[in-house]
């Protein structure tokens, strides 16, 4: 899952929501009947009268997504340790995914894309006294991007920061709070009521050499104000190098007596040429399901369950679409993105490469970025905005009801997640694209509430191993991973077989989605 924390990178996090595919949903989820040819002939395969959900989810398991994992892992351990986009180790994972596929009778093509990544140097956030310290970048810090280069050390210096009570603070807001700053000192701000930029530009013209912005604090819905975050210094290179931590590294700095600090980032550009995958079912073209996952880690370690998890559940779902004759009304695209770990590129450049009629063909995206944590929690993508405010394109709540009901049919627990820009439907939604999928939790802790519900434990990340050397095979809940499979089985079996209705054909305009949009007495024919 990309971090939006790179060097460099801004990523935006607004919904747009008035560019909306006009389309809506009518009918139930297909029910495999009569005899089929191939995966990909003509009819649906025969299944005993059960429904291609039941067949689906029945054929898709745990131990043949692991089978895949082990694959992606020892293309990791043959390639330096990782899977990223640009290396031997992304070529590898493709080339086994494209030939199971094409081995399945799918109709498989790479659509290569280049871009320029930013790659970080040095990075370092240190103590220098009283008591020497080395923090670790994206554990304790990361740079805030269209930050400057350089490397300072000096004295830490609080502006006007407020660590009781709601913690409200407009520090660094205004040139009025460092009427006493020290010229030559780091400033350490707080997140709060203005942006960054002002933050930065009223310490830069304090005398500042370097400035810390540290989490506010304060209890906000839907957001974490306490721990690690990422930000923006607009869109334009400031002068100075900027970091951003937690609440608790920043309140330890400013109750410190005599703390001095060295903030160091150093980074080169390089271009990275990489492909994303694709196999295409047969099926309407009008109405494609794109079913998706990023194929690529991070360089840090093998990325199994980031987001080897999701793309062997995808590659698993599509051979056995194809092995139990399931042969979708709809064509059905599966979806291997490449560097979404640097900023979810290729799904960004796929969705940018469409016209608006091909736009008009995409009935909806479904996206599947770690479904393994070993302290997870089974997160729906909140598509009508209900608990985070943010709402997909029209049609994204009937995908998000299409997971919550399935789950509740199955006695699961689940909750939403925000559509918060983090992962590949970013591109789709933005386009009006609708979208939705699962993620079972990344470096974000689990509550007491959520171990109650989920298991596991409370306190922790839901994915230690988050980013880490150690998102290895042993890094996956095959308990977890069977649940999330029959969710992603049972989605793609639905909408694979969904009617759209397209008004105008042109992607954009007035449109509704019927309620309708699948069988509401759930995969087992219960109501």
């Amino acid at each position: 899952m990309f971090q939006k924390r790179k060097v460099g990178t801004v990523l935006g996090a607004a919904l747009a929501t008035g560019a909306l595919v006009a389309v809506s949903f009518a009918g139930p989820a297909y029910a495999g009947g009569g005899k089929g040819g191939g995966g990909h002939g003509g009819g649906h395969g025969n299944s005993g009268g059960k429904s291609a959900s039941e067949v689906l989810r029945k054929a898709v398991t745990a131990d043949g997504i692991t089978r895949h994992l082990q694959a992606l892992q020892d293309v990791a351990d043959a390639n330096g340790g990782n899977r990223a986009a640009g290396t031997p180790g992304h070529v590898a994972s493709a080339d086994y995914m494209e030939a199971k596929l094409k081995r399945a009778g799918y109709t498989t093509w790479r659509q290569p894309f280049s871009y320029d990544k930013t790659v970080v140097d040095t990075a370092a956030l240190q103590q220098l006294t009283p008591t020497p310290t080395t923090y670790g970048y994206q554990v304790d810090f990361v740079e805030a991007a269209n930050a400057s280069e350089g490397d300072v050390s000096a004295a830490v210096e609080a502006v006007d920061i407020n660590l009781t009570g709601d913690r409200a603070s407009t520090s660094g807001c205004e040139a009025a709070d460092f009427a006493d700053f020290t010229i030559g000192a780091i400033a350490l701000v707080q997140r709060g009521t203005c942006d960054f930029r002002v933050k930065a530009d009223n310490a830069l013209a304090a005398g500042a050499v370097g400035v810390i912005i540290f989490n506010q604090g304060n209890d906000v819905p839907g957001e974490d104000r306490l721990g690690l975050f990422g930000g923006t210094l607009g869109d334009t290179i400031f002068e100075l190098p900027v970091a951003t931590t937690t609440f608790a590294l920043g309140e330890q700095f400013a109750t410190t007596e005599g703390v001095t600090a060295r903030l160091a980032f150093d980074a080169h550009v390089e271009t990275i040429d990489t492909f994303n995958l694709f196999a295409d079912s047969r099926g309407n073209p009008n109405e494609t399901v794109v079913v998706g996952g990023h194929l690529d880690g991070v360089l840090e370690g093998p990325g199994i369950n980031d987001n080897g998890s999701g793309t062997a559940s995808i590659l698993e779902t599509a051979l056995q679409m194809s092995k139990k004759n399931l042969v979708p009304k709809n064509q059905v695209r599966f979806a291997f993105w490449s560097g979404e770990e640097d900023g979810l590129q290729g799904s960004n450049y796929y969705v940018s490469q469409l016209t608006e009629a091909q736009i008009a063909q995409h009935a909806l995206n479904l996206n599947f970025d770690m479904v393994g944590s070993p302290n997870a929690v089974r997160f729906v993508y909140d598509g009508d905005g209900s608990a985070f405010g943010l709402v997909g394109p029209e049609g994204s709540d009937a995908i998000e009801a299409n997971f919550t009901e399935f789950f509740a049919s199955q006695g699961l627990a689940s909750e939403p997640t925000a559509f918060d820009g983090r992962s590949d439907y970013f591109a789709f939604i933005e386009a009006g694209i609708p979208a939705g999928g699962l993620f079972s939790g990344a470096e974000d802790i689990k509550s007491a509430e959520q171990a109650a519900i989920y298991g596991g434990t409370a306190g922790e990340a839901f994915d230690p191993c988050y980013h880490q050397e150690c998102d290895d095979i042993s890094n996956i809940d095959p308990v977890v991973l069977e649940q999330m499979a029959d969710a992603i089985a049972h989605s793609t079996a639905t909408f694979a077989e969904t009617k759209t209705k397209h008004h105008g054909g042109k992607g954009h305009g007035k449109g509704h989605w019927r309620t309708d949009h699948f069988d509401h007495k759930g995969p087992h024919g219960r109501r």
